[in-house]
């Protein structure tokens, strides 16, 4: 059913034609949906774009695919410019995209800070680091591989060469994976609740919460990611907020300003998110998808991306000043301001080519920013 569904999306979808011709048969023997890549395994069917009128929409051609010689580190992180392999679980890895692991560790670090009761004990490390791999490798791994799946028609458009749309990994061994993480990851979390000695498995029903909100972020019907607003605000909840809780509960207690003020920084992880739609910007259009960049164009959805990072932040600020934390709200200050001069060097020069360079730039003081507001929440 997954392939026939595909195949019936790639007949819409003009924009592949510019990355690969149709293949034409040169015996009734090879038919084109059973050619074999090197890897041995089908390529999906939506590769192959059949022509359409020409009044229909045309991205543009997105950057040429790796060379041979592309970035072996590139690939173990999932990110662009990645070395083509044919090693199964070097493809596995690069699925689950470790490039985006961070901040759901770092969030969990802010959750442990924030309850006050972390200790530097073996015992309470131990916990932090199973509660980290909940949240990152099984978690986050399982939301990417997740999101890949469901977006394998767009990636043909913006990515052709990307694991899924060119047939490095078989429909099957996506789907396995997506269950041994998922439920890897609920196991954990209900293990950390046997472990902290929770009579209500609050790990657990969060760990289930966010995968539920990564399943309706990229799949149909609901689709979150198709609407700019709903989706980003989801997705910067799930990389704020959740971890945040997940190590907050698995030492403390969740307290309804701690959970005001992580639902406030999603507004930041947000913005965060709209960072990432530019670069897709071509293929999303062509699907009807409504990132923000596409329902408002480049420029303004420039200056919504930075102005919810940087409003949340001075927002985050003036609440910890309001509560007597003068020290910790001028340190939140000091933090936002290299992000508004690197947003202005990069970001808002040029989203697309600057993207990676201003998120290694500003996103360390954003995530320090979170630490600050962590710790000042707990005194």
């Amino acid at each position: 059913m997954a392939a026939a569904h595909l195949l019936a999306a790639s007949t819409s979808s003009s924009s592949t034609a510019a990355f690969r011709p149709p293949l034409r048969l040169r015996s009734p023997a090879h038919t084109p949906h059973l050619r074999l890549n090197r890897t041995g395994r089908r390529p999906f069917p939506v590769v192959r774009a059949a022509e359409t009128d020409a009044k229909d929409a045309k991205p543009k051609a997105p950057e040429k695919a790796p060379a041979a010689g592309g970035s072996s580190f590139n690939q173990l992180l999932g990110i662009k410019g990645a070395k083509q392999e044919t090693d199964i679980w070097k493809i596995r890895l690069q699925l689950t995209k470790p490039v985006t692991w961070p901040p759901l560790v770092w969030g969990v670090l802010c959750g442990a800070a924030a309850s006050g009761n972390f200790h530097w004990t073996v015992e309470d490390v131990a916990k932090s680091i199973v509660c980290m791999i909940m949240s990152g490798p099984c978690l986050t791994g399982y939301t990417q591989t997740i999101n890949d799946w469901y977006d394998r028609d767009i990636d043909a458009i913006n990515e052709p060469y990307r694991p899924i749309p060119s047939g490095a990994i078989s429909e099957n061994e996506v789907i396995t994976q997506i269950w041994v993480l998922l439920l890897a990851g609920l196991g954990l979390g209900a293990l950390l609740d046997v472990w902290a000695g929770h009579d209500f498995p609050i790990v657990f029903y969060l760990a289930v919460g966010g995968s539920l909100l990564s399943y309706i972020y990229s799949a149909p019907p609901l689709k979150l990611k198709q609407n700019g607003w709903i989706g980003n605000f989801a997705l910067g909840a799930s990389y704020i907020s959740l971890p945040w809780w997940a190590g907050q509960a698995l030492f403390g207690t969740l307290t309804p300003d701690i959970v005001v003020l992580t639902t406030l920084y999603s507004i930041a992880g947000l913005g965060i998110a709209i960072v990432n739609d530019f670069k897709s910007i071509e293929g999303d259009r062509a699907l009807g998808l409504q990132s923000l960049p596409v329902a408002f164009g480049m420029e303004t959805a420039k200056w919504i991306c930075v102005g919810a990072i940087d409003i949340t932040q001075l927002s985050v600020a003036g609440y910890l000043l309001s509560t007597g934390k003068l020290y910790y709200a001028l340190a939140l200050l000091g933090l936002t301001i290299p992000q508004v001069v690197f947003q202005f060097q990069y970001f808002l020069k040029d989203p697309v080519k600057y993207d990676v360079k201003y998120q290694a730039s500003a996103q360390p003081f954003f995530v320090l920013g979170l630490l600050v507001t962590a710790l000042a929440t707990s005194h």
